[in-house]
């Protein structure tokens, strides 16, 4: 079993940055993928970043030249870094590792929430 805790959420004005960190139990974080995720008030949770565990990594269209998504193996840490934030970031960022070992896994954080204030 993985456990992720999540930490960096908070509030910021627009314009402004955060950095997300997910933590990860166990040892098999080098081979997974990393994705974060968001989830705003009456809207449905959307992928904002992923990372392979060969490093590649994916954006969404409206964070890209924004976020940057990277992970740190030695530390079982996947990062989200957030500048220009804008109101419509708002969420709560939740961190998800997925693997495939003869059948898919996944394990989900609890969620952090990012407030960008205009």
């Amino acid at each position: 079993q993985v456990q992720l805790v999540e930490s960096g959420g908070g509030l910021v004005q627009a314009g402004g940055s955060l950095r997300l960190s997910c933590a990860a139990s166990g040892t098999i974080f080098s081979i997974t993928r990393a994705g974060w995720y968001r989830q705003a008030p009456g809207k449905q949770r959307e992928l904002v970043a992923a990372i392979t565990s060969g490093g590649s990594t994916s954006y969404a269209d409206s964070v890209k030249g924004r976020f940057t998504i990277s992970r740190d193996n030695a530390k079982n840490t996947v990062y989200l870094q957030m500048n220009i934030l804008k109101p419509e970031d708002t969420a709560v960022y939740y961190c998800k590792l997925d693997y495939t070992w003869g059948k898919s896994y996944e394990f989900w954080g609890q969620g952090t929430q990012v407030t960008v204030s205009s």
